[in-house]
């Protein structure tokens, strides 16, 4: 990836320091996905309750959101190709927009299959803004101090969602839900307006999110942001037989396999917190109460950002990562042997190892892509789909054996980012 001069002529490998105008520009929409994706943990006990679902049903909700990340992931590439990183983000701000303000309709039915389809809109215009934020970012400054710049910009995305769940808290799950035996005792009627009046606590929320994200997405297109090109420096005969061979980059793989369980261990977690924490033998508490404790296990991976991101200055991004992996696996293997208030805080702290995971590994495996960096990103960015599937399949094996012993699937994901940081990286500089 390289930047344009201000004459427009040329192109250098890489900016001597970091632009920090750009970079505090840029970091503003990491918190809003962040905010965003963290409202999802909130959705789901609210619909489960309110559509009478079991986990795997409620789990679609991940399910539908992360699998857009896939679908939409190599059309951003193609479009980042054709309309610049600046028009792309702006373009998935806008996307966002609407569907959070699909939300109105969906809670105004209200239909389960219509909060899933705003939610597929949402996550499209979501996946054009990390395809393109992401390496952006990174190219925002020296290639050295890459994975230190992510995280640093990470870090406001786990402000966005420490606020989100806590947000969602108070004006999504502010009244006591009903039981399933509630529900089901109620007639026909009944169960309909209480569907109504419980679904539209959702429209204020997303309404304001969409109006902020339109005004978000003006803000960006009228700011002067640099210009990059994937072009690495590189002229158009040495890069036409590297725009075949992404595939042949084991690192690039090996780390998508990365995001892909990191995404999907992270999720899970956060997923099915309000629930397992409210359960009598976890934490026998209110699901409102719960969901501060979801707010706590994104304000660890927040607080982790900020320290990696100094940490990074000076230790390899292997060694930080696979510390980090190898201690959430300990920490999900105590919450599932213990009970009370040490299951409690165990799983919860994972949030903090979590904070190094998702920079660390994108910015490992696009390192040395030249100008294969964009379709690189693609390729990570669509490994995302770990939320979509990895969720899911926890959900089936947790209404089989309990939510309690279902996070072995988390721990099985730490342990191959443990083995992607500390085996898949040997050819890595840092």
């Amino acid at each position: 990836m390289a930047i344009q001069s201000a004459g427009g002529t040329g192109t250098t490998n890489e900016l001597a320091k970091t632009d920090r105008a750009a970079m505090a520009m840029v970091t503003t929409l990491f918190f809003m996905w962040g905010l965003l994706t963290s409202l999802n943990d909130i959705l789901v006990p609210h619909l489960k309750s309110i559509f009478d679902l079991n986990y795997a049903e409620v789990m679609l909700i991940q399910f539908c959101f992360f699998s857009a990340y896939f679908v939409f992931a190599f059309p951003s590439g193609k479009l980042i190709e054709k309309i610049g990183y600046k028009l792309s983000m702006v373009a998935g701000l806008f996307t966002m927009g609407v569907g959070a303000f699909l939300f109105i309709p969906a809670a105004s039915v209200p239909a389960f299959a219509l909060f899933l389809s705003a939610l597929i809109v949402l996550a499209a215009g979501m996946t054009i803004l990390q395809v393109s934020a992401n390496p952006y970012v990174a190219a925002l400054g020296p290639q050295k101090t890459a994975s230190s710049r992510l995280n640093f910009a990470q870090a406001f995305n786990s402000l966005g969602t420490i606020i989100g769940p806590a947000l969602g808290g108070l004006l999504i799950l502010s009244s006591a839900p009903k039981t399933t035996g509630e529900i089901r005792a109620m007639s026909d009627t009944v169960r309909a307006a209480f569907r109504v009046h419980e679904a539209s606590s959702v429209k204020i929320p997303y309404l304001g999110l969409a109006l902020c994200l339109f005004l978000l997405g003006v803000v960006i297109w009228k700011f002067k942001l640099p210009a990059f090109t994937a072009a690495g420096g590189k002229t158009d005969a040495d890069t036409s037989e590297l725009k075949t061979s992404v595939w042949k980059h084991r690192r690039l793989i090996l780390g998508a396999i990365g995001i892909f369980v990191y995404v999907g261990a992270e999720v899970s977690i956060g997923s099915f917190l309000v629930n397992y924490l409210s359960g009598p033998e976890i934490g026998g508490m209110s699901v409102k109460t719960a969901a501060g404790y979801v707010s706590l296990y994104w304000a660890g991976a927040m607080v982790g950002r900020f320290i990696g991101s100094g940490l990074l200055q000076k230790l390899r991004t292997g060694t930080v990562l696979g510390c980090a992996a190898l201690l959430a696996f300990l920490l999900v293997v105590t919450t599932m042997s213990s009970f009370g208030s040490l299951a409690v805080w165990s799983i919860v702290a994972v949030g903090l190892f979590n904070s190094v995971m998702f920079p660390s590994i994108f910015t490992l495996s696009i390192e040395g892509l030249g100008a294969l960096t964009g379709e690189g990103s693609g390729v990570l960015v669509a490994a995302i789909v770990g939320g979509a599937l990895i969720p899911e399949l926890q959900g089936i094996v947790a209404d089989r054996i309990g939510i309690h012993h279902a996070f072995f699937l988390p721990a099985i994901c730490y342990l191959y980012i443990a083995y992607f940081a500390f085996f898949g990286t040997r050819d890595a500089k840092n």
